[in-house]
């Protein structure tokens, strides 16, 4: 379980990340979304305390997480943006490397290294230096290194950026697999299908603060599970119903071209979006379910 406790972080005057409270359940697959610059990234590297917060506390299965409590930070693993690993080194070695960070006997090195290669998918590929492979195959192999030392915690900040669509989906299959596990699993992601296929609950960031939390469903359904399309002088508008019915009279009613869909989590990220450059205040809540 992972606890935040009035988590802050300011660099100089600028408030990145402003007194967060916010609880992840051990097992639990939990989004953090929110616009470039709403915090995210760095609340993922306070909790890898890569940064340290100015303020707060964060709590890892009832126990304050510090640089110092190594036991603890071992339970946490991290996918970052970037490719991070050497282009001239190959699988095996990117692994060897990474266990012996963490001082990992050779044996186990290469048990767990066959393993995760085979459970990705990559085990064919495994010679392969890090420049000969493709985006998804990257990805893939920074999330065996992750898993090497066997961590409770996994931390995926935008782990698919640049992905074709098939790897995506591969990614996501390998994911839902790892959380069957019962890996405790922290996404930040810009992919809103992302979010609402692989999320039980997710938190909406905006300006260093959380909004909301709640599960996909529900968000969804607060706005209204109906959407209409309206396109009138090449002018799209979507307008938002709980009944079917009422959607599609109203569609009946409109003079331009319409499209009666199902709502996403995406509706719901760009009418929040909306909201907060119009500068609409949202209540801070948490939808329950």
């Amino acid at each position: 379980m992972i606890e935040l406790k009035n988590l802050t972080k300011k660099f100089d005057q600028f408030t990145a990340v402003d007194s967060v409270n916010m609880r992840i359940e051990t097992g639990e697959f939990f989004g953090l979304l929110g616009l470039n610059g709403a915090g995210k990234t760095t609340t993922i590297s306070m909790l890898s305390t890569l940064l340290l917060p100015t303020h707060g506390e964060i709590w890892v299965d009832g126990e304050l997480l510090t640089r110092k409590r190594t036991d603890l930070k071992r339970k946490i693993s991290v996918i970052t943006q970037e490719y991070s690993m050497r282009q001239d080194m190959n699988m095996d070695e990117i692994m060897e490397y990474q266990g012996r960070l963490y001082y990992m006997p050779k044996k186990e090195i290469r048990r767990k290294s066959q393993e995760l290669l085979e459970f990705c998918g990559l085990a064919n590929a495994r010679k392969r230096t890090v420049r000969k492979l493709s985006g998804g195959m990257k990805r893939k192999l920074m999330v065996c290194r992750a898993l090497l030392t066997d961590p409770e915690i996994l931390l995926l900040d935008e782990p698919t950026a640049g992905m074709d669509a098939v790897s995506r989906r591969q990614m996501w299959d390998l994911l839902k697999q790892l959380n069957g596990k019962n890996l405790t699993i922290l996404l930040t992601t810009h992919y809103m299908e992302e979010a609402e296929n692989l999320c039980g609950r997710v938190a909406m960031m905006a300006r260093g603060k959380i909004e909301e939390i709640g599960t996909p469903k529900n968000f969804i359904h607060g706005l209204g599970r109906f959407a209409v399309d309206e396109t009138k002088a090449g002018k799209t508008v979507t307008h938002y119903f709980h009944a079917k019915e009422e959607a599609l009279e109203f569609a009946a009613r409109t003079d331009g071209s319409f499209q009666l869909r199902d709502t996403t989590l995406e509706d719901v990220f760009v009418e929040r979006a909306n909201r907060e450059e119009a500068g609409v205040p949202r209540p801070i809540k948490e939808r329950n379910g």
